[in-house]
């Protein structure tokens, strides 16, 4: 089963800085050369989805009318993800400035851009309807969310990449069917700092089911009337850590379309992202399926 993914969400080229260590407030540090890579969540997510999580996957977004946005499709319609229907509008393509420490941890100012200018068309309605996954996540304004997850056919699951963190309204709440954080956006959400299994069981009062990702430590896979389960991580050494969390929503959305259950499309997700962080980079970065497969033998 190859199972039908559509990514509605960011596409963003990466500018990207190796630094020592990140700046503080009114500090300039020097840093090595400049990169300029594709990368945004919600084209990461796709890249993931098609080339590391083998489904079909199509990317509904905004770009400019620039140069950026070429390198985007290219890099798009290079893992095989279906761009056919990506929107073009009179905005700067989306970008993102992005420093690296040798730790591999990253810190990110996004500027939106043509992200925010996306407004679904109908024919985009209409492939997010024949999907088995939505996928989305928060660099697009959240009336797109709406419109995607009211667009979905009943049985396709909508699920939410609550990244950038934001407080989300009761209707958005509403429409999700699994919910993917991290444990700071866990506890943004929950509006309290605990342990991944407290987070989990207060987010479970308004979704109904949620995977924390832990980093090098794996996730929490969390569904009402059922008992968590933790997910290992796989233990390498990190690189650039820049995507991986895409790379993991990615996957997993693609080995639910494909029919695997909750805590075995985690677990692929996982493996995923863990060769992710071992390279430079976010799209580029994304392994291919069978690196994954093997991986997570």
């Amino acid at each position: 089963m190859t199972g039908q993914v559509v990514v509605v969400g960011s596409a963003n080229v990466d500018l990207v800085v190796d630094v020592p260590r990140h700046p503080g407030g009114g500090e300039t540090i020097l840093g090595g050369d400049l990169r300029r890579t594709p990368g945004g969540k919600g084209a990461n997510s796709a890249v993931a989805a098609a080339r590391a999580g083998g489904a079909e996957t199509t990317f509904v977004g905004a770009l400019g009318r620039d140069e950026s946005a070429e390198l985007l499709l290219a890099s798009l319609g290079g893992a095989g993800v279906r761009t056919d229907l990506v929107s073009r509008v009179d905005a700067p393509t989306g970008t993102a400035l992005i420093t690296v420490s040798p730790d591999g941890e990253n810190a990110i100012v996004v500027s939106p851009g043509a992200n925010a200018r996306l407004e679904l068309t109908a024919a985009q309605v209409e492939r997010i309807a024949r999907a088995d996954v939505v996928l989305a996540q928060l660099e697009i304004p959240l009336d797109m969310v709406r419109a995607a997850a009211a667009a979905r056919r009943p049985g396709a699951r909508m699920v939410l990449n609550a990244a950038p963190s934001q407080d989300l309204p009761g209707d958005v709440w509403a429409a999700l069917d699994l919910l993917i954080v991290n444990e700071y956006e866990a506890a943004d959400l929950a509006h309290t700092h605990a342990a991944p299994e407290e987070l989990a069981a207060a987010l479970l009062e308004r979704v109904p089911a949620v995977v924390i990702t832990l980093g090098a430590e794996g996730s929490l896979v969390a569904q009402r009337d059922r008992a968590s389960v933790r997910v290992p991580g796989v233990k390498v050494d990190a690189v650039d850590t820049t995507g991986a969390g895409d790379t993991f929503c990615g996957v997993l959305a693609a080995g639910l379309a494909r029919g695997l259950d909750l805590a075995g499309a985690a677990r692929l997700a996982g493996a995923a992202a863990a060769l992710a962080v071992t390279r430079p980079g976010a799209q580029d970065a994304v392994p291919t399926v069978a690196e994954v497969e093997e991986s997570a033998k």
